[in-house]
């Protein structure tokens, strides 16, 4: 049998076939901790909980392209670098039907997190035990499925990352001072760091240039502004 005699007597509903969602794990550092937008589920399943914004793949859609229009109609936003993050395929992660989610994150800014509206900050804590905590106006709140798994690995990876990738610098504007930089470290790893050091390191690596420029508006001496060269 040919190629084309054996597509066209293909059967195929001969195997079950699961559906194909995408979540979305926008992420920022808000006010020294790391923070992502949620929305609170107005029905079952898991009416009440709090979840990424997502959907379904659509039949004749790429799953990136649905990444994208779910960004763009959830959120609001477009232009946003999305990267896959994992894909999770419990056989029960959903008590509708058998459905596979592909987590997608976005380091964003804080401020575009305004732009975002019928999405509700959250912060995030990734407590080592596979789900992470978020709260909501200081309140803990129930995550829906198993989406407190997708935020602990998101930290987890942001930690990862955070050395030999330009992650934080996605999470700062163009121009930032190194007590902002040190900031996204610090929430990102959720420990304090060595000012000292964490500046020295920082500057001897390449990875930040000064830009003559000092921020505006502070009461106090305005601190030298800087910007991402580029490097590792």
């Amino acid at each position: 049998m040919d190629e084309a005699a054996f597509l066209d007597s293909y059967d195929p509903t001969a195997f079950e076939r699961p559906s194909v969602a995408v979540d979305l794990i926008l992420t920022s550092v808000v006010d020294g901790a790391p923070a992502v937008l949620l929305h609170r589920r107005d029905a079952p399943p898991y009416r009440d909980s709090w979840a990424l914004p997502g959907g379904f793949v659509g039949i004749g859609e790429s799953i990136d392209d649905a990444a994208r229009r779910v960004l763009a109609a959830k959120a609001r936003m477009d232009g946003a670098y999305l990267e896959q993050l994992y894909t999770f395929g419990a056989v029960e992660r959903d008590p509708r039907m058998r459905i596979v989610s592909v987590a997608y994150f976005a380091l964003l800014p804080a401020e575009r997190f305004a732009a975002a509206p019928g999405l509700t900050l959250a912060r995030v804590a990734a407590d080592g035990d596979g789900v992470a905590t978020a709260w909501v106006d200081g309140a803990a709140v129930p995550l829906a499925f198993d989406h407190g798994a997708m935020l602990d690995l998101a930290i987890r990876r942001l930690r990862g990352k955070l050395d030999w990738s330009p992650v934080a610098f996605a999470l700062l504007p163009e121009r930032f001072t190194l007590r902002a930089l040190q900031d996204v470290h610090e929430a990102i790893l959720g420990r304090a760091l060595n000012k000292p050091a964490f500046r020295r390191r920082l500057i001897e690596s390449g990875r930040i240039a000064a830009t003559g420029e000092r921020e505006t508006g502070a009461s106090f001496r305005p601190a030298e502004l800087y910007r991402y060269t580029g490097g590792r």
